[in-house]
C-alpha cells in the first residue's frame, strides 16, 4: 500500500514539473517567485480543506457539505468582527470561534452518519442545502467589505513571514499538522488501519463510529480555519463565493492519489493535487484562455488523471493477486 502511494506522489510531482516546464515556456512569468507564492495563496482554502476531506475519504465517507460550513463561519465571523473591539485579542477569539463553529457543524455530520448509520453523501448533502439557505437568509446574498472589520484582522491579513503571507503559513501548519496526527497519534493510526482494512481493524477492537465522529469533526475544525483563511485572502465576506468549491476539494484529494472510496491517501498527495488544479489553473489564465474553456480542460484533466490512478491501482491489485496465487 505504502509503495502505491509512493508511486502516486512521485507521478503527481513529475506531472507538476512537467507542466510547470511548458507553462515556464508559454509564459515567462509563471516560474517568477510572485507568481508562484500567488498560486499557492490563491489555493490555500482550498488546500487546507482539501487536507481534512483527505483523512474523511481514507476512511470512506465524504463530505460535500465543506464548502457550505466554510461560507457559513465566514458570515458569522463577519459578523462578530463588526462587534469586536480593535484589539489583538480579537484574532485569537476568531482562532476560537471559527474551528468551535466547524467543529460543532462537523460533529453534527459525524454523530448522524456514525449513530443513525445515514450515507455520508445524503447527510452532507442535506447540511450542504441547510447550510447554503440559512446563510443566504441571514445575508440576503450581501457580502461584508473590509471597510467593516477592525484595523488589526486587515493587518493580520497582510501579515508576512519572509514574503510568505499568513494564509500560505496557515495552509503549511494546517499539512504539518494533519500528517503528525496520522502517523503519531493513537487515533491517526486507527483512521490508517480502517483505510486500510476496515473489517480488520474493526477486529481489533477498533472503534469504527468513534473515528467517523472524529474525521468529520476534524473536517469541520479545518473548515473553520479556512473561513479565516479565506476572509484574510479577501478582505470580505461574499455568502456565495465558494459555491462550487466542493468538487474542486473532492478532486485535489483524488489527484492526489486517494481512493475516492476509502482505503488510500497521504496529506503530500493531496497536497501535491491541490497544486497540479493551481497551476493548471494559473496556466490557462496566463495563456489567455478563455474563463469557461479552463473548466472542460480542467475537468478532462481530473478525469484523465484519475482514470490513469485507477488503472494503475487495478494492475497493481492484479499484480498482488497473481503473486498470492503463485505463493
Amino acid at each position: 500500500m505504502n509503495s502505491i502511494l509512493k508511486s502516486k506522489e512521485v507521478s503527481i510531482a513529475m506531472i507538476v514539473i512537467l507542466l510547470s516546464i511548458i507553462l515556464a515556456f508559454i509564459s515567462p512569468v509563471f516560474l517568477t517567485a510572485d507568481n508562484l507564492l500567488d498560486v499557492i495563496k490563491g489555493n490555500a482554502v482550498l488546500g487546507i480543506l482539501a487536507i481534512g476531506m483527505t483523512m474523511v475519504i481514507i476512511t470512506g465517507g465524504i463530505d460535500v457539505s465543506v464548502a457550505a460550513v466554510t461560507s457559513a463561519v465566514c458570515v458569522i465571523l463577519g459578523k462578530i468582527m463588526i462587534m469586536m473591539p480593535d484589539s489583538p485579542i480579537s484574532i485569537l477569539l476568531l482562532f476560537l470561534i471559527g474551528p468551535l463553529l466547524g467543529i460543532i457543524l462537523g460533529a453534527i455530520n459525524g454523530i448522524l452518519v456514525a449513530k443513525i448509520q445515514i450515507p455520508a453523501i445524503v447527510v452532507t448533502l442535506g447540511m450542504m442545502s441547510i447550510i447554503n439557505g440559512l446563510v443566504l437568509y441571514i445575508t440576503n446574498g450581501q457580502y461584508l467589505n473590509s471597510s467593516s472589520f477592525p484595523s488589526v484582522f486587515l493587518k493580520f491579513s497582510s501579515f508576512e513571514v519572509f514574503g510568505i503571507s499568513i494564509v500560505i503559513l496557515m495552509f503549511i501548519a494546517v499539512a504539518l499538522l494533519t500528517w503528525y496526527l496520522l502517523k503519531y497519534t493513537l487515533i491517526g493510526r486507527e483512521v490508517m488501519a480502517i483505510g486500510g482494512n476496515k473489517d480488520s481493524a474493526v477486529r481489533v477492537g477498533i472503534n469504527f463510529d468513534k473515528v467517523q465522529i472524529f474525521v468529520f469533526s476534524y473536517m469541520g475544525f479545518l473548515a473553520g480555519i479556512a473561513a479565516i483563511a479565506q476572509t484574510a485572502y479577501t478582505k470580505a465576506v461574499d455568502p456565495n463565493g465558494m459555491l462550487g468549491l466542493e468538487l474542486m476539494v473532492i478532486a485535489a484529494v483524488v489527484l492526489g492519489g486517494a481512493n475516492i472510496m476509502g482505503g488510500r491517501g497521504t496529506v503530500m498527495g493531496t497536497i501535491l493535487g491541490v497544486l497540479l488544479l493551481g497551476i493548471v489553473q494559473n496556466g490557462l489564465i496566463l495563456a489567455r484562455i478563455d474563463t469557461f474553456w479552463q473548466k472542460v480542460f480542467t475537468g478532462i484533466i481530473i478525469l484523465l488523471a484519475v482514470s490513469y490512478d485507477h488503472i494503475q491501482y487495478k494492475r497493481s491489485q492484479e499484480k498482488l493477486s497473481k503473486i498470492e496465487v503463485e505463493a
